[in-house]
């Protein structure tokens, strides 16, 4: 049985890939380009992938190819419906992240409530040595509790976060973007609403007809001075270029984990803003804590070890 990983890059170098060893002959590349798909995989049983892509022609060219595991949730780097015409079994893992992603949520959300970014840069470049009283009152924050934190995307990330800013003080409430989540618990607003009378935004949902470009320019207008918006969903449903041109016009705090086009492009607007104090972004890191990604191996190996079983 031989197994290959794709993209052995995308789980970080701290995690140990020795589990699937076991199962037999076990290669991994850091990375594979397109073109390089069917030279890694030619002769390959299973494949591990997390982003690369395995069409239709890919699967043609492997005729030894059995299972093919997604190292994510999300499958739309697999032909499904070919996969499935020449009977490959297609399996991904969910739920191993919702702990890493709720907490980067509330990561981001504080250090930008906090203007820590701010407030490190004054004392790292001597502001605090030079300060003629012991504190440095510029940048004033506010306490979540009382506040109102909105969440698009009530799911089981959602939900994470809804406990966590609860805990906090504040009142959670939440957009459906289809329309059809109703929760007893927490109380459902109209976007228009809860873009107005919320004090931080988080985006927890996936990217389809119904989100994408949700967050234009329009409703990022109708968001309060000092609101704060992140998200850790999907690229695409924040028009990105209506963020960047924002930011610079108003004081909205923006955390962003996730881009439409990832990695992040070199003449991206958001690299050029006139006030970077007011935006943190992180490299599609949020689903990635060691636990999280140790979760992640181990469901795929039992993935792998519940096919040979059968």
């Amino acid at each position: 049985m031989k197994i290959v990983f794709l993209d052995a890059q995308t789980m970080g170098k701290d995690i140990d890939l020795s589990l699937f060893k076991s199962f037999g002959e076990f290669h991994t590349y850091e990375t594979t380009s397109p073109e390089e798909c069917v030279a890694h995989i030619a002769d390959a049983n299973i494949v591990l992938t997390n982003k690369v892509l395995i069409d239709a022609a890919t699967m043609d060219a492997c005729p030894q190819l059995q299972l093919i595991c997604v190292t994510a949730t999300g499958t739309n780097n697999v032909d499904l419906v070919h996969a499935g015409e020449k009977g490959i079994v297609v399996k991904n893992v969910a739920g191993y992240s919702t702990a890493s992603v709720a907490q980067t949520t509330i990561m981001l959300a504080l250090s930008l409530i906090g203007r820590c970014g701010y407030y490190d840069d004054f004392v790292k470049k001597g502001g605090w040595v030079e300060a003629p009283t012991f504190t440095h009152i510029e940048r004033p924050f506010w306490e979540l509790k009382g506040k109102r934190w909105g969440i698009i995307g009530l799911g089981t990330i959602g939900k994470e976060v809804a406990k966590i800013a609860t805990a906090f003080g504040s009142e959670v409430v939440y957009f459906s973007t289809s329309g059809a989540n109703n929760d007893a618990f927490y109380q459902r607003l109209s976007l228009e609403e809860m873009l107005q009378t919320c004090s931080v935004i988080s985006i927890h949902a996936p990217l389809n007809a119904q989100t994408k470009g949700l967050i234009d320019s329009n409703a990022l207008t109708l968001m309060s001075e000092g609101s704060v918006l992140v998200n850790v969903g999907r690229g695409g449903i924040i028009d990105e270029v209506a963020l960047a041109k924002i930011i610079d016009e108003k004081e909205l705090y923006v955390g962003l984990d996730v881009l439409e086009t990832e990695p992040m492009q070199k003449a991206h607007p958001l690299l050029h803003v006139k006030h970077p104090e007011r935006l943190i972004m992180t490299p599609h890191i949020a689903w990635s804590s060691v636990e999280a990604r140790t979760a992640l191996m181990n469901l795929v190996a039992q993935n792998i070890q519940n096919f040979l079983n059968h």
